[in-house]
């Protein structure tokens, strides 16, 4: 089988780009405008034969369809910078209320769906921080999903936890799947499923093999501690150092060398107990040297815990690593113990200036969440194949076989929806009227009604023809979900009636019903007329 393309927009060093060849999938393309990313990316993807230093504000798409010979893209991924939605912004009002402070990075998601809207892949998937989901009152959050309907894509929003892939810290990003509205297959994949790292795994678990170090001391490249190694298998066995860390393609350890701190700040990091930060440390009476306030200084030190997984890594960790205390030893953590926590192998080099390395292993994509991520595109790829017209109907399923047949069972949700009735209605006849939902609205996605936000447009979007037979079929609707609010309750009562098992899983995303629309596109009434 041929193997998927890709390409990667804002690629930082390459977390994402890496996982997703560990899926399997083939890179086309990497651009960042940071010329220390570009370098690393080059450095530890020289098949990569197009990694640009570009500023995706500038640089078009179509020189991009040029360099890679106009070749078909099937996925684009990328993380826009996140720094102006995050959670400190926040906790300092820069984020909302009268002390909102514009930052023109929170628009460069517009750049990675300009793209999109270009190569039209079969998939996308951007990353960003939780913080983009409240930034604003929740208004970039509801523009991602509305332009990317816009462009001709079903939006599936959905949070991954990085410690449930296999990843040793407290990670949590905002993930947007957007699939082609062509394809007739929701995507439901889940990324939770087993991969090569161990379930619960923990900050020792990623650094426990590593050489000791004081603070100041180590090397760029320095060789690995088989003392210390073996005492780390007989505790955990191989299988992390070897299916994540690939030790085995490494001869030495690079990265590994300790910043130097001054002697206040280590005579604090004494102070603290393993797992312990500095507000913790204050309630129990313990007395630091650097000048603090009691109301600000909270979570300066943070000594990280052996058997826990280690805080999030962060870009912030180019600056003083103070958040990031070694569990045993008195320093923060290396480069290197910063770039396991985030997945990345032994061999991957990071071929800039420490300061740099910190921040890009901080910004990167965990490689076992890319991995992941490519794992369930290919699923999804692989399901949503277009079936021929005597299969069609070949299905138990209530597929309506007309515009005017589906219309029909939609009015009997309405009219319930109308009367209070919903959950009255019998199973039979409430499934009927959902896959004629999914036969008339193939664009929408049953899990996106769940979490529709509360920004309302009443502005009917061009080309629906649906407001011709009743118009509150088409406004008002949900700008973050795109769902009409008189269909929502509908939505909601599929996922009740799931959960109480009157509707199966493949009945609560009817993909028979989107097939059955593509399949009869002059039927839809949905559809804009210049996509028809």
């Amino acid at each position: 089988m041929k193997a998927l393309t890709f390409i990667d927009l804002f690629c930082g060093c390459g977390g994402f780009s890496f996982g997703l060849e560990r899926a399997g999938l083939k890179c086309l393309a990497a651009v960042d405008l940071n010329p220390e990313a570009v370098a690393v990316f080059g450095r530890n993807f020289p098949h990569v034969q197009h990694a640009l230093e570009k500023d995706l504000t500038r640089f078009n798409p179509k020189d991009l369809a040029v360099l890679i010979d106009h070749a078909a893209v099937d996925v684009i991924v990328g993380g826009p910078p996140c720094q102006g939605f995050s959670i400190v912004r926040q906790a300092d009002g820069a984020n909302s209320g009268v002390r909102m402070v514009e930052d023109p990075r929170r628009h460069l998601y517009k750049e990675f769906l300009r793209f999109v809207g270009y190569f039209k892949p079969k998939v996308f998937v951007m990353e960003n921080v939780l913080g983009i989901r409240s930034a604003a009152g929740g208004e970039y959050y509801a523009r991602v999903q509305q332009e990317a309907r816009a462009l001709g894509y079903r939006v599936l929003p959905r949070v991954e936890d990085a410690f449930t892939l296999g990843v040793p810290q407290k990670r949590r990003r905002q993930l947007f799947i957007g699939t082609r509205t062509d394809l007739p297959h929701y995507f439901t994949e889940p990324l939770v499923r087993p991969t090569r790292a161990c379930a619960n795994s923990s900050l020792w678990m990623a650094i426990g093999d590593l050489p000791p170090l004081a603070a100041g001391t180590g090397d760029d490249d320095t060789a690995y501690d088989i003392e210390c190694r073996d005492r780390y298998v007989k505790q955990f066995g191989r299988k992390y150092l070897d299916e994540v860390y690939e030790v085995g393609k490494s001869k030495t350890l690079t990265s590994h060398k300790a910043r130097p701190h001054s002697d206040r700040d280590l005579g604090d990091f004494a102070k603290l107990r393993e797992g312990e930060n500095s507000k913790e440390a204050i309630k129990r009476g313990v007395k630091f040297d650097f000048p603090y306030d009691k109301e600000t200084f909270k979570d300066r030190y943070t000594r990280q815990h052996r058997k826990e997984p280690c805080s999030t890594i962060v870009a912030h960790m180019s600056r003083d690593g103070l958040m990031f205390i070694h569990p045993t030893q008195n320093r923060s953590l290396t480069a290197r113990e910063a770039a396991r926590v985030q997945s990345f192998p032994d061999w991957f080099v990071f071929s800039v200036p420490r300061t740099h390395q910190y921040r890009l292993i901080g910004n990167a994509v965990p490689p076992l969440v890319g991995e992941a991520v490519g794992n369930a595109v290919k699923e999804h790829l692989k399901r949503a194949v277009k079936p021929t017209e005597d299969t069609i109907f070949r299905t138990s399923s209530p597929i309506p076989t007309s515009r005017n047949q589906a219309l029909a069972w939609l009015e009997e949700l309405v009219c319930a929806v109308d009367a209070k009735q919903l959950r009255k209605l019998p199973d039979e006849d409430f499934k009927r009227g959902w896959y004629a939902v999914g036969f008339l609205f193939p664009f929408l996605h049953p899990d996106g009604a769940l979490e529709s936000g509360c920004r309302v447009s009443n502005e009917a979007p061009n080309g629906m023809e649906l407001k011709k037979v009743d118009p509150r079929l088409v406004a008002p609707f949900f700008e973050q979900s795109g769902w009409p609010v008189l269909l929502q309750p509908v939505a909601r009562e599929a996922h009740r009636r799931h959960a109480a098992g009157g509707l199966k899983h493949h009945e609560l995303y009817p993909s028979e019903a989107l097939v059955a629309a593509l399949w009869m596109p002059k039927e839809a009434l949905w559809m804009p007329k210049e996509q028809r």
